[in-house]
C-alpha cells in the first residue's frame, strides 16, 4: 500500500517539475500559497470513489490518510477530483469510515487556504473532525486539500467524486453518473469483483452471468444465452411468448405453446385437420382427400364420371368435392340447386335481364344465345361489338348531322332517339302547336293573322287563341317538347296583347285590337292555354323528374315524385314558392304525381285587380301565377297548398291583403251579366302570414292565383255621379281659368300690380285640369301616356310652386304695409320668379325620371306609378307648399290686422268689411291651401269639397283678380262698347283688387302718418 504512495509521490515529483517551469512564466501573477498549486502530491487511487463498495480488496481496510498531515494532495485519475460534501456509506472507498468535507469548497483562487473540518462517518455521518485546508487552483481548475492533524482513530479516508462528468471519466466499461453527484459504476450488466482492486486503467469490470446466476431466468419453455453485459431469452420451438409483439418476460410475457393449426395457414395442406398437442401437431385427412405424406392430403377427383352433372353441363374438380355449372347459355331447370342428371340445363332467356344490351337497345333470344339492336335513333358506340351496357348505344345528333332538318325560321333540338322542331320568336307553326314532320312550316305570325277570317263578332285575335285552345283540348294526352310549348305561349301571349314583343309594339303605337276590351276574354283563354301547355310537358313513361323553362315571357318549374320520394315538393318561379305534399297525391296515382308551377309576364296587364268584386281601392301585388297538377287522376288535394308571393313593391303603408283566384264562368258572361263569370274570386285561399315584402298563402285548390291589396278607398268609377260632378265643376273651372288668362294678357294694369304669378298659375292649372280631363283619350298609347304622365308631373308641381310664389307675394306686400311704405312694384323680379316657378318642378321631374324610367304611366289613369314610393316625387313638393302656404296665410291674415282696424275706421262698415273677408276667404283657395282635403277622403262630404274648392280655384282667381277690379271693368266695357250709354251705377265700382286695396290701405295710413300732431 505504500508502495502506491511512492510511486504516486514519484508521478508527483514529475508534475512538480512541470509545474515550477511553468511558473517561471507566470511566478509574478500566483495568488496561492507556495506549495500547493504548484508542490501538491498527486493521488491516483480509484478505489476511493465514493461508490466503490467492496470490502474484500486487499489491503481492506486501507489506512494511508491516517497520518498524511501538512502535505498539499491533489486527488487525480477515474476515482474523481474532489472530496465529497456529503457522508458516503460505512465501508466505501476502501475504509472503514469515509471522510466528507462539511463546508463548501472555494470557487476562486486565493493565497488564504479555506480552512474547515473533514467528518469521518463512524454511523452517525459525522463523528470525528480533522481539520483541513482547500486551494482552488485557477490554473488548472483542480482543488489541493493539506490535512492540518491525524485522524483521531485508525481506517478513516477520504471520499471523493468526479466533480465534472465526461464519457471516460470513470475508465471503460464504467459510467460517471451525473444523477448520483459524480460517482464511477460499472455499466448495466458488469460488476467488480469482489476482491479486485481498481487500478489507474481500469476499475477491472467484468461481464455478468446471469443465466448462470439465476436458475430459471427466462421461465419455462425458454432458453437463456448469455451476452457482452446481457442477456436473452428466447422460447423453444413449438413455443412463443404469450404476446409476441412483446418481448420474452417470465412473469409478465412468459413462453406459451404456439396453436400451429390456428396460427399456420393450411399447416395440413388445406385440405386435412389440425390437432394441436404441446410443441407440435398432427394432421388428419378430410373427407374427398386421401393422404399425401405425415402432413399433407391429396384430392379425390370426382368428374372421372364425365356424366355426374347431366347434359349441356360442365364437370369442374374442386378440392374435396366437385362443380356442376351449365354451359353458356344454360342454367339449372331449378336456379336454386346445382346442375345433375336429376336438375339438367337448360337454355336461358337472356333478354329477360332488361339490361344486359344496354340502355336504348332491343334484346332477342336464341338458343344458348341473344342479339341486341339498337333503338330508331340510336347508333353503336363500337360497332364492331354487341350492345352491351359497356358498349351503349348512343343518341344520334338529328340536329348537327343534318342542318336545316325543321325548315326556316326554326329551331331544331336534339332529345334522346329522336329530335324537335318549333319556331323561333314571331314565327308559329303552320299545323298549330303539333309539328308534323315535312308538313309543317314556320309562318310569321302577322301572316298567320291576316289570313284569319274570323266569325262574325269575334277579332281575329280571339279566334286564333280560340284555335289553339281547341286544339289543345282535342289532344289531352300529347307531350309536347319545351320548345313547342315556349313557342306557342309566346305566340299566345304575343296576340292578347302581353309579352315582350307585345310591349315592344305598344311602345311604338301597335296595339291589337281584336282581344277584348277588358282583357278578361283573352285573359281567361291564355290561361287556359298555358295550362294545357305546361300539361303537355309532362312524359307519363318517365320517372322522377325536376326541369325548369326560364324565358323572358314566363317562367315554368314542373317536379314529377313517385310516392317513396325523399325529395321536398316544393317549386318556385320568379321569386314566387309552392309547397304542395306531393307524396300523398303520388299513393293516389299509381305512385307518381307531378305538379306544375308557372307565371307569365304582364298577365296582371289582362287580369288586373279591378276585377276583384270590392268596392276598395285594389292594387296588384304579386305575379299572376298558375299551379296544376297535370296528367294524374285523381286531384283531391290531402292538404291545402302553401303560396308564398313576393310583393312587386315593399310595402310601408296598411292595406288588406287578399289571396285570389281567377273564377272563369264564361257562360254567365255570355248571358248577360256584364263580364262577372270572369272575375277574381276569394273563395278557397286566405291568408297565413304576410309582411312588407311577402306573404303566404294558402288554398284548398289549384288555379291561377294573385295577390291583392284592399285599401279604404273606393274606386272612382264606382260612383258615377261623383265622377258627374268632377268633370262638370272641371269645365266650369276651365271656363274661369280661360277667361282669367285673357284678361291677364289683353288688360291694361296698373303698373304697381305684378301679374305674372297669378297668370302662370293659371296657366298651369289649365293645362294639368285638361291633361287629366282628357286622359282616357292617350291612356290605352303606353308610351304617349307616360309622355302625359311626365308633363302632368310637371304641370302640378310647377302649379303648387306658382301657389307659393303668389302666397310669398302677398306676404311682402303686407309687410310693407306694416312698416308704412307706398308700394312701387308688386312682388319678386320676374327673372326670380320664372326660375322658381319652372325650374325646380323641371329639377324634380328630370331627377325622378332619372331615377325610375319606367315610373310613369299605368292602366287606369297616365300618371305616376305607386311602386317603390314613386308617387312621393309629387307628393313631397305639394305638402311642403301646403305647409308653407297656410303659414305664409295666417301670417298674412295676422299681419292684416291693424290695417283691417284703419280700415273699418276709415271707410263704410257694411259694405266693404263683407268684401274685403270675401276676398281673405277667395284668396284661402287661391293659394290651394283647400288641398289639405285630400288628406280626408274617407268620407263622401270631403270628396265633393276636395273637387269642388280646388276645381274653382281659376273662378276664384278671375273674380277677385279680374272682376272686382274697377280697371278691368273699365276695359271689358270698352270691348263691349258699352262704356258711354252706361248710366246704371255700378254696384263694384269701388271694388279694387287685394293688392289695390291694401295698397291704398297703406297710403293712408302713411298720409296719416305725415300729418302734424
Amino acid at each position: 500500500m505504500y508502495s502506491a504512495l511512492e510511486e504516486g509521490s514519484v508521478r508527483m515529483s514529475y508534475c512538480s517539475l512541470s509545474l515550477l517551469l511553468g511558473s517561471l512564466f507566470i511566478i509574478e501573477t500566483s495568488s496561492y500559497p507556495n506549495g500547493s498549486c504548484d508542490g501538491y502530491t498527486a493521488l491516483d487511487e480509484p478505489r476511493r470513489n465514493y461508490l466503490f463498495s467492496s470490502s474484500s480488496i486487499p489491503g481492506y481496510p486501507i489506512n494511508t490518510d491516517i497520518r498524511r498531515t501538512n502535505i498539499w494532495v491533489r486527488y487525480v485519475g477515474i476515482g474523481g477530483d474532489t472530496v465529497i460534501p456529503q457522508c458516503a456509506p460505512l465501508s466505501y472507498s476502501g475504509v472503514y469510515y469515509p471522510i466528507h468535507l462539511t463546508f463548501t469548497h472555494p470557487q476562486s483562487e486565493s493565497e488564504t487556504p479555506t480552512t474547515g473540518n473533514a467528518c469521518g462517518n463512524t454511523g452517525f455521518c459525522c463523528n470525528y473532525n480533522v481539520a483541513i485546508q482547500v486551494i482552488y487552483c485557477s490554473s488548472g481548475g483542480f482543488y489541493v486539500y493539506r490535512q492540518m492533524n491525524n485522524h483521531p482513530i485508525d481506517y478513516m479516508g477520504y471520499a471523493i467524486y468526479h466533480r465534472n462528468c465526461v464519457a471516460d471519466s470513470c475508465g471503460p466499461l464504467a459510467e460517471c453518473s451525473t444523477t448520483k453527484n459524480g460517482g464511477c459504476q460499472c455499466v448495466s450488466g458488469y460488476k467488480i469483483p469482489p476482491t479486485h482492486l481498481p487500478t489507474n486503467e481500469s476499475y477491472g469490470c467484468q461481464d455478468i452471468n446471469e443465466c448462470e446466476e439465476t436458475a430459471n431466468l427466462c421461465g419455462p419453455h425458454s432458453n437463456c444465452t448469455n451476452l457482452p453485459g446481457v442477456y436473452n431469452c428466447s422460447c423453444l420451438e413449438g413455443f412463443v411468448p404469450s404476446d409476441p409483439a412483446l418481448a420474452l418476460n417470465p412473469s409478465r410475457n412468459p413462453c406459451t405453446d404456439v396453436n400451429e393449426c390456428v396460427e399456420i395457414e393450411e399447416v395440413c395442406g388445406g385440405f386435412g385437420k389440425c390437432t394441436n398437442t404441446p410443441g407440435n401437431y398432427t394432421c388428419t385427412c378430410y373427407k374427398g382427400y386421401k393422404p399425401d405424406g405425415p402432413f399433407d392430403c391429396q384430392d379425390i377427383d370426382e368428374c372421372f364420371n364425365s356424366t355426374i352433372c347431366g347434359q349441356e353441363s360442365v364437370c369442374t374438380n374442386t378440392p374435396g368435392a366437385h362443380n356442376c355449372t351449365c354451359l353458356l347459355g344454360f342454367s339449372p331447370t331449378n336456379p336454386v340447386l346445382d346442375p345433375s342428371k336429376a336438375n339438367p340445363c337448360i337454355d336461358i332467356d337472356e333478354c329477360l335481364n332488361k339490361t344486359v344490351c344496354g340502355p336504348n337497345a332491343n334484346c332477342t333470344n336464341s338458343y344458348a344465345a341473344y342479339s341486341c339492336t339498337c333503338l330508331f335513333g340510336y347508333l353503336l358506340t363500337s360497332p364492331d361489338a354487341i350492345a352491351s351496357p359497356l358498349n351503349p348505344c348512343l343518341d344520334i345528333d338529328e340536329c348537327a348531322n343534318t342542318p336545316g332538318l325543321c325548315g326556316l325560321h326554326s329551331v331544331c333540338t336534339n332529345a334522346p332517339g329522336t329530335f324537335h322542331c318549333s319556331c323561333v320568336d314571331g314565327y308559329f307553326s303552320s299545323t298549330g302547336v303539333l309539328w308534323e314532320t315535312d308538313v309543317t312550316v314556320c309562318e310569321s305570325v302577322d301572316d298567320v293573322l291576316a289570313a284569319i277570317v274570323p266569325p262574325e263578332g269575334q277579332s281575329k285575335e280571339m279566334y286564333f287563341l280560340n284555335q289553339m285552345n281547341q286544339q289543345l283540348m282535342e289532344n289531352p294526352d300529347i307531350v309536347l317538347p319545351a320548345g313547342s310549348v315556349t313557342n306557342s305561349l309566346s305566340t299566345a301571349l304575343k296576340v292578347s296583347g302581353v309579352g315582350s314583343i307585345s310591349a315592344q309594339q305598344a311602345s311604338t303605337g301597335q296595339v291589337w285590337s281584336g282581344p277584348g276590351k277588358d282583357g278578361r276574354e283573352s285573359g281567361s283563354v291564355v290561361l287556359k292555354i298555358s295550362e294545357l301547355l305546361v300539361n303537355a310537358l309532362v312524359d307519363p313513361s318517365q320517372g322522377r323528374v325536376n326541369k325548369t323553362i326560364h324565358t323572358p315571357e314566363l317562367d315554368i318549374s314542373l317536379q314529377v315524385i313517385e310516392a317513396n320520394s325523399t325529395d321536398t315538393s316544393s317549386l318556385s318561379v320568379r321569386g314566387n314558392t309552392m309547397d304542395i305534399n306531393l307524396k300523398a297525391l303520388a299513393r293516389n296515382n299509381n305512385g307518381t304525381a307531378s305538379a306544375v308551377f308557372l307565371t307569365v309576364s304582364g298577365m296582371e296587364s289582362l287580369l288586373g285587380a279591378s276585377f276583384l268584386q270590392t268596392e276598395n281601392h285594389t292594387e296588384m301585388l304579386s305575379d299572376v301565377i298558375t299551379a296544376t297538377l297535370p296528367k294524374i287522376n285523381h286531384t283531391q288535394l290531402s292538404e291545402p297548398v302553401n303560396f308564398t308571393m313576393s310583393h312587386k313593391r315593399r310595402l310601408a303603408e296598411p292595406g288588406l291583403m287578399t289571396c285570389v283566384y281567377w273564377e272563369d264562368r264564361g257562360m254567365e258572361s255570355e248571358n248577360g251579366t256584364g263580364g262577372k263569370g270572369r272575375h277574381w274570386s276569394v273563395n278557397g285561399c286566405w291568408v297565413v302570414f304576410s309582411d312588407e315584402n311577402y306573404t303566404v298563402c294558402s288554398c284548398s285548390h289549384l288555379s291561377t292565383f294573385a295577390l291583392i291589396m284592399q285599401t279604404g278607398e273606393t274606386v272612382s268609377e264606382d260612383n258615377p255621379f261623383l265622377e258627374w260632378v268632377n268633370r262638370v265643376c272641371v269645365i266650369v273651372g276651365l271656363v274661369f281659368f280661360a277667361l282669367a288668362i285673357l284678361t291677364f294678357l289683353l288688360c291694361s294694369w296698373n303698373p304697381k300690380i305684378n301679374n305674372t304669378a297669378r297668370l302662370h298659375l293659371c296657366l298651369c292649372l289649365f293645362l294639368s285640369h285638361l291633361l287629366l280631363l282628357l286622359d282616357y283619350t292617350y291612356l290605352t298609347h303606353k308610351l304617349v301616356c307616360s309622355i302625359m304622365a311626365g308633363l302632368l308631373h310637371f304641370l302640378v308641381v310647377a302649379s303648387f310652386l306658382w301657389m307659393l310664389l303668389e302666397a310669398l307675394q302677398l306676404y311682402l306686400l303686407v309687410q310693407r304695409l306694416s312698416r308704412i311704405q307706398i308700394i312701387q312694384k308688386e312682388g319678386l323680379q320676374k327673372k326670380y320668379l320664372f326660375l322658381i316657378g319652372y325650374g325646380i318642378p323641371l329639377v324634380i321631374v328630370g331627377v325622378s325620371a332619372a331615377v325610375k324610367r319606367d315610373g310613369y304611366g299605368g292602366y287606369k289613369v297616365c300618371w305616376l306609378k305607386p311602386e317603390q314610393y314613386f308617387t312621393w316625387a309629387v307628393l313631397g313638393p305639394v305638402c311642403t307648399v301646403l305647409a308653407l302656404n297656410w303659414i305664409l296665410f295666417c301670417v298674412t291674415i295676422w299681419s292684416l290686422r291693424p290695417t283691417l282696424a284703419n280700415m273699418k275706421s276709415d271707410v263704410s262698415q257694411s259694405k266693404d268689411t263683407r268684401l274685403i273677408i270675401f276676398k281673405i276667404l277667395a284668396q284661402f283657395v287661391i293659394l290651394g291651401c283647400t288641398w289639405v282635403l285630400g288628406l280626408f277622403q274617407s268620407t263622401m262630404v270631403f270628396k265633393y269639397l276636395f273637387i269642388v274648392l280646388n276645381s274653382q280655384q281659376g273662378t276664384f282667381l278671375y273674380i277677385v283678380h279680374c272682376l272686382f277690379n274697377k280697371e278691368v271693368r273699365d276695359e271689358y266695357r270698352k270691348w263691349l262698347g258699352c262704356s258711354s250709354s252706361s248710366s246704371t251705377p255700378d254696384s263694384m265700382k269701388e271694388a279694387p283688387s287685394v293688392s289695390e286695396d291694401l295698397d291704398k290701405a297703406g297710403e293712408e295710413r302713411q298720409n296719416k302718418g305725415s300729418r302734424p300732431g
